[in-house]
């Protein structure tokens, strides 16, 4: 897998676990989800992502996201 598959599955992965936490424990589960949100959509016009670079470092290959 590359690093922007990675990136997209931990994100998306990161919001259904928030909205199942937030129905089952608390609705301040939620604001993991906007975090998430917010960093997609800072990411999306800066270009930083620091997932990314961790997985850069993990030796994950780079790779078009939507080819």
């Amino acid at each position: 897998m590359n690093i922007d598959r990675t990136v997209f599955a931990v994100a998306g992965t990161m919001i259904l676990v928030s909205l199942a936490m937030s129905q089952v424990h608390s609705p301040y589960w939620l604001l993991l989800t906007g975090f998430v949100g917010l960093n997609m959509l800072q990411a999306a016009f800066t270009g930083f992502c620091p997932l990314a670079l961790i997985l850069k470092r993990l030796g994950f290959l780079p790779g078009n996201a939507f080819r």
